[in-house]
């Protein structure tokens, strides 16, 4: 009679040939779609907030940001960047106005220049400013010098008028130099920021009465007839690493914060709101992925691991570990030996 322990490592080494021809060849795609359908009939009866807890929900989410800036991404924020730059953004076979639709631009626009709060806001800031009276100055300055030079070759067409200009220039000069220093800086940083209060009042008539949005849709129509390629006259290749990286830079620094924190736990009340009482095979189409795209995308990488892992045995043995303490069990032992 054969001994339990001899017929239990016969079903083992049969169940293990079963299930590595279960994911072998054409077997592997009708195992996949039986097995997503059963897996989604499951889900379809699993309400979410039942199966998951807002507390889990919201300490998932924020462990996967805390873990945003893994050695990976670090890796690969300036190596993209220059892969952007050298080949993807070296395109002369677009347009950008064919990558970008002009209709969602149009509307961008015209929602910005419609933003009256918000340019007010700006603005009031803006004159609030305490270092906006020496960069007024500093633009008063350079209005006045570029005013002078243009006064200066007219001038210089008409007899006479040159030497003139001349001493006025001298006079111009003379004053501020006399300024710098003295109370008089003073009153003059002050009056050239009550000069940029009254700027700030032009560009807000500006954009409320000028045509701003016409004007910013030709500036667009003018690039989006040119290459993808013309993006690189903005910036070069060292600029836009540089860019990534701070911007990359500030993510990193502030994904920790305590009111980032309130912002993650924030949104995941909402989600619970909006699709807690939906089940799990519920939520998928919401994410726009059917079980087809979950089939399909598992045959797409699968078979190239699993006929890898069959290599050298390998797959069968993962699966004899698996199984082996079953049937080597006291309780798979005893059945066998009353059979």
């Amino acid at each position: 009679m054969t001994e339990p322990r001899e017929i239990a490592e016969r079903l083992l080494d049969a169940q293990v040939e079963f299930l590595v021809g279960e994911v072998s060849g054409e077997r592997f795609a009708e195992v996949v779609a039986r097995d997503v359908e059963q897996v989604i009939g499951v889900a379809d009866t699993i309400v979410f907030r039942d199966a998951v807890t807002l507390e889990d929900a919201k300490r998932t989410v924020r462990k996967v940001v805390d873990r945003s800036d893994g050695p990976l991404v670090r890796d690969l924020v300036g190596v993209l960047s220059d892969a952007l730059y050298d080949h993807i953004a070296d395109n002369h076979d677009y347009t950008l106005g064919d990558v970008v639709e002009r209709e969602p631009v149009e509307a961008l626009v015209e929602k910005l220049v419609a933003m009256h709060g918000a340019q007010e806001r700006l603005l009031d800031r803006l004159g609030d400013a305490p270092t906006a009276g020496p960069v007024a100055a500093k633009f008063t300055d350079m209005l006045l010098d570029d005013i002078l030079e243009a006064n200066k070759k007219i001038a210089g067409k008409v007899p006479g008028v040159n030497s003139l200009m001349s001493i006025g220039q001298s006079a111009v000069k003379t004053a501020r130099k006399a300024a710098e220093g003295s109370r008089v800086s003073d009153l003059a940083a002050k009056g050239t920021l009550y000069a940029l209060r009254r700027v700030t009042n032009a560009i807000r008539e500006t954009l409320r009465d000028a045509p701003v949005h016409g004007a910013a849709m030709e500036f667009w129509d003018v690039h989006a007839d040119e290459p993808v390629s013309g993006l690189r006259d903005y910036l070069t290749r060292a600029d836009l690493r540089e860019l990534v990286l701070i911007v990359h830079r500030i993510v990193v620094t502030t994904r920790n914060k305590e009111y980032v924190g309130l912002l993650l736990d924030e949104s995941v009340e909402v989600f619970f709101d909006k699709y807690g009482d939906h089940t799990l095979a519920g939520l998928l189409p919401e994410l726009g992925v059917s079980p087809d795209d979950i089939a399909e995308e598992i045959l797409a990488y699968g078979p190239a691991v699993i006929e890898a892992a069959k290599q050298g045995g390998v797959l069968a043995k993962l699966i004899r570990e698996r199984l082996e303490p079953f049937y080597t069990s006291e309780q798979a032992l005893g059945i066998l030996a009353d059979a």
